[in-house]
């Protein structure tokens, strides 16, 4: 079986998604390693309340790529087959990058290449955008730019606050990553130059 490990440092409601989609056998596979760069982030709880292995690796006071072979480590030890960050708020090196390649997705809360980095709701409402979204994209060295696999449109209403569109873009994330884990483990899809082919794949 496919073998996923997720990569955290919050609440992990995307975790508890793909926990979620794993159990009700949609997944395509089982998450096989939790690792957070915080302490007790509360993500590490819905993990091990679902039976899940789970890791603490502080990053403050090591280099980037230190800190990124040990969870490559943690991640190969576990014999995982496909990495995916969900809160994750680290960017990842080129170690773990190679150590998975083309085999990291991402989760992102605006239709890439619009509003990528951080507060990308408060981006979109600062803006003046009338749509904004969600996009699963792999991931590679530049900021949010990797080929992107699936998006979904969210209206921004006259009305949203920043609170009030990060929850119904939350919505269509728990809906769309495990889709997108799916359509990877599957290998419905294919990479052409940076277009991500998932129909007839």
């Amino acid at each position: 079986m496919n073998r996923v490990g997720v990569l955290i440092s919050g609440r992990g409601s995307n975790l508890q998604a793909l926990i979620e989609a794993a159990r009700g056998g949609s997944l395509g596979g089982q998450i096989a390693l939790v690792v957070s760069n915080v302490e007790g982030a509360a993500g590490l709880d819905r993990a091990r309340e679902a039976g899940i292995p789970t890791e603490t690796l502080p990053h403050q006071g090591r280099s980037r790529e230190e800190h990124d072979r040990e969870i490559s480590g943690k991640l190969q030890e576990a014999g995982v087959d496909l990495v995916c960050l969900a809160g994750y708020m680290r960017l990842v090196s080129r170690v773990l990058l190679e150590a998975f390649p083309a085999r990291i997705l991402n989760i992102h809360p605006s239709l890439l290449p619009a509003f990528p980095g951080l507060k990308a709701q408060r981006q979109a409402l600062d803006h003046g955008a009338k749509v904004t979204g969600a996009t699963v994209h792999f991931v590679t060295p530049g900021l949010d730019s990797g080929p992107i696999l699936l998006q979904e449109a969210v209206p921004v209403l006259d009305r949203d606050t920043e609170g009030s569109l990060t929850s119904r873009i939350l919505e269509v994330e728990h809906r769309l990553y495990p889709r997108a884990v799916a359509l990877v483990l599957g290998k419905k899809y294919r990479l052409v130059g940076r277009r991500v082919l998932t129909e007839g794949a």
